[in-house]
């Protein structure tokens, strides 16, 4: 009798100390839950008090962009100091920092074809021409450049036959991950990593000159805002004509003021034995239509980016008949 009250004595301990084991984990568990819970919570408070703050530097943004506008809708110059500054948000709590650059300096990839009826794209020879160029000009072989253009302009227009050097539908399906061209203009610049012969060196190389603008317009650059290391742009003009050392004098020597107009830029010294046709001269603008402001917002452990582009025009046909508006936001977040 006392051998099995003891063995029973036994079994009851060891079950109440399994039970205990089990609500410790249960209560670990929960807890550690109800932690993660709570930092999600506050790091997506934090998340929409920062875009709130984007949204606000936007609003700053518009206005002084428009102010930029109103002194000379003609023209578009550095004075100011505006261009790529770093403009100081002191928030509660936290810190902003925004950070306007002109947009319209770089090679527009919808460009390279023409919108002929809504929805309906042909590709543009000159452009394409020009954007092999620029490939040329920044160290990309000249037959790689080439294909390159020719893929691109294949990728975004609407019909299914290979331009010339170019690849549709046929060649993307013969690849070991098969897919399809995307016949539409595009709406970010890593699209161009889909497109045949754009390898991961080609298109870091690439980036910092090209852009992804919601429009199909020729290229159109701001002489006046331009930077002399940014020569390839104005070089690509006119292909095997206009060299990087002409068109980097002309924006060296680029008057306080700026130019005042397209015929100034080609009338000056380095650039004045050139005759563009009209329509190339007139992609040496002095204005921009687009702008793009960075928007970096620090709260706490948390880190939000956004990047918006700006339509100065505000869907005008020239600046200063509307205000400027927000056409497209890019969001990074992180923490």
């Amino acid at each position: 009798m006392t051998r099995r009250a003891s063995g029973e004595r036994g079994a009851a301990l060891l079950s109440v100390l399994l039970l205990v084991a089990v609500m410790a984990v249960i209560a670990a568990t929960a807890l550690d839950r109800l932690t993660l819970a709570t930092r999600i919570a506050g790091s997506a408070a934090v998340v929409d008090q920062g875009r709130a703050y984007s949204f606000a530097a936007e609003q700053i943004a518009l206005r002084r962009v428009g102010d930029l506008v109103g002194r000379d809708p003609a023209k578009l110059t550095l004075a100011g100091n505006w261009l790529g500054r770093d403009f100081v948000l002191p928030l509660p709590g936290g810190e902003g920092r925004a950070r306007l650059r002109d947009a319209s300096n770089c090679f527009n990839l919808n460009s390279l074809v023409a919108e002929t009826a809504p929805g309906r794209f042909s590709q543009r020879s000159g452009a394409m021409r020009q954007f092999a160029a620029l490939m040329t000009a920044i160290g990309i072989d000249g037959g790689e450049a080439q294909a390159i253009a020719g893929a691109v302009a294949d990728w975004i227009d609407s019909d299914g036959n290979d331009g010339p050097l170019g690849a549709e539908d046929n060649v993307y399906r013969s690849m070991p991950t098969p897919y399809l061209a995307a016949n539409r203009k595009m709406v970010d610049v890593s699209e161009l990593r889909a497109v045949r012969g754009v390898s991961p060196k080609i298109y870091a190389r690439l980036k910092p000159w090209i852009c992804v603008l919601p429009v199909t317009d020729p290229v159109r650059l701001n002489v006046n805002t331009l930077a002399p290391e940014q020569a390839p742009l104005v070089a690509m003009l006119l292909p095997g004509e206009l060299t990087l050392a002409d068109s980097r004098a002309a924006l060296a020597a680029r008057p306080a003021g700026g130019y005042g107009s397209s015929v100034r830029f080609w009338e000056s010294g380095p650039l004045e034995r050139f005759d563009p046709p009209n329509d190339v001269a007139e992609q040496a603008a002095v204005t921009s239509r687009w702008l793009e402001l960075t928007t970096n917002v620090t709260m706490g452990d948390g880190f939000l980016t956004a990047v918006s582009l700006i339509d100065a025009n505000g869907g005008a046909p020239a600046a200063g008949q509307a205000p400027p508006m927000i056409v497209r936001r890019n969001w990074v977040e992180s923490d």
